[in-house]
């Protein structure tokens, strides 16, 4: 996913792409992973879950090698964004693929290891794709001044590492005995219907669904901008940095930050459970944005002050979220929990998508200054939805135990 969004929208910024059409892009790019519980029973009927693990990895490889070939194509545009989208069917396909092999391959003592494991993989794989990789491109572009060539070797290195990673996961995983084809039909919607009906008929679940897609109304459309308003030139409101000093300060630092808030997170609501930090952390989330505010109206030139801001934000963004996740898994509480969970997870995805399809012609239209004041408005709709929540003190602790990764989809 670092891959379709984040690494997408600064190469379209270094090509001279607008705003709005970069945001459009990147919205549309979050479909699969919205409705990805849609087809996780087609994975699971048509192959094991490990085929399919090894399949999307080998297929990534050769989609990135096609996206390379299209970044400098005469329709650029088209060419990329075909790329872009299969590689995101591939991701959320391999998801929903890994997610379950993580079930049926490991017992309950070892996937309880295995929660740091992937927590700490995901961190590592958000500062190497966000980070050292944009860092990349920018030495690329630095020494030969020429930008589609410097993302064409991105992408070929990134093609590179998938294939060592298929090569390696097809001698090391498992076959374990309870991952095999489901014989029966491949999608019965008498059964997928009864547990998505129950979903919504859970009590409540109106200020549910509320939360769940309003929670990141204002982050959704910062986060769509960030890259841009670092990389714009000053004259346009942007900040003017380079490719390899947004590598180091929003992909590398402020994702440091991030997983520090998300670790803080973590462990408060373990102790005291999220009754008690969902309204610190709904605050979190959404008045760290004021740092964009003061960039925008005061243009720093100063490295170290742009990565102040930076951080403070990326801590408040992690922090905040832990409430997000941990809310999720109240919500699956309970009978068809893996389906409830997978339902959330398409509406986390779709409260990114639809704010950021229309952020960048918001920007454009306001600027960078009232754009982001226009999304410390938006933090409005997600503090009245929280209010909307009605938690036990001490919810929540149990559940932060139980997720098998520790990052955002």
């Amino acid at each position: 996913m670092v891959v379709v969004t984040f690494l997408a929208t600064v190469m379209y910024k270094r090509l001279d792409v607008s705003n709005r059409e970069i945001t459009l892009i990147a919205g549309w790019l979050y479909l699969p992973w919205v409705i990805k519980p849609l087809w996780s029973m087609v994975v699971e009927g048509t192959s094991t879950r490990r085929r399919w693990t090894l399949a999307t990895e080998l297929l990534i490889a050769f989609a990135l090698v096609a996206l390379a070939g299209a970044v400098g194509a005469n329709a650029l545009l088209t060419a990329t964004v075909a790329a872009f989208a299969v590689i995101a069917f591939l991701s959320a396909t391999h998801d929903v693929a890994a997610d379950g092999f993580y079930l049926v391959a490991l017992d309950d003592r070892q996937q309880a290891f295995f929660v740091g494991i992937r927590s700490t993989a995901y961190r590592i794989a958000n500062v190497v794709g966000r980070g050292l990789l944009v860092m990349l491109a920018g030495g690329i572009e630095s020494a030969s001044g020429d930008v589609p060539a410097a993302w064409r070797w991105v992408y070929l290195t990134l093609a590179v590492c998938f294939l060592v990673i298929t090569g390696y996961h097809a001698v090391v995983l498992p076959r374990p005995a309870a991952d095999r084809r489901h014989t029966g039909p491949i999608v019965s919607f008498a059964a997928l219907g009864q547990p998505v009906v129950s979903f919504f008929q859970k009590p409540g679940i109106g200020r549910m669904l509320a939360f769940l897609l309003l929670y990141r109304l204002a982050e959704a459309q910062l986060v769509s901008l960030v890259s841009p308003f670092l990389l714009d030139d000053r004259s346009r409101g942007g900040l003017g940095l380079t490719t390899t000093e947004v590598g180091f300060v929003y992909g590398t630092l402020g994702i440091g930050m991030l997983s520090l808030g998300g670790i803080l997170g973590g462990i408060l609501v373990a102790r005291d459970g999220l009754g008690r930090w969902l309204w610190p952390m709904a605050v979190a989330i959404n008045l760290p944005n004021l740092a964009y505010v003061w960039l925008a109206a005061v243009q720093p030139e100063n490295l170290w002050a742009v990565s102040l801001a930076v951080a403070v934000e990326q801590f408040g963004y992690g922090f905040g979220f832990t409430a997000y996740m941990v809310y999720c898994m109240v919500i699956a509480r309970g009978s068809h929990q893996t389906v409830h969970y997978a339902l959330c997870t398409g509406f986390m995805a779709a409260g990114m998508m639809l704010p950021s399809m229309v952020s960048g012609w918001l920007q454009e239209l306001l600027g960078y200054p009232a754009f982001f004041g226009w999304v410390m408005l938006a933090a409005i709709p997600a503090l009245i939805a929280t209010a909307g929540i009605s938690l036990e003190p001490d919810e929540g602790r149990r559940q932060t135990k139980t997720r098998p990764d520790g990052g955002d989809s």
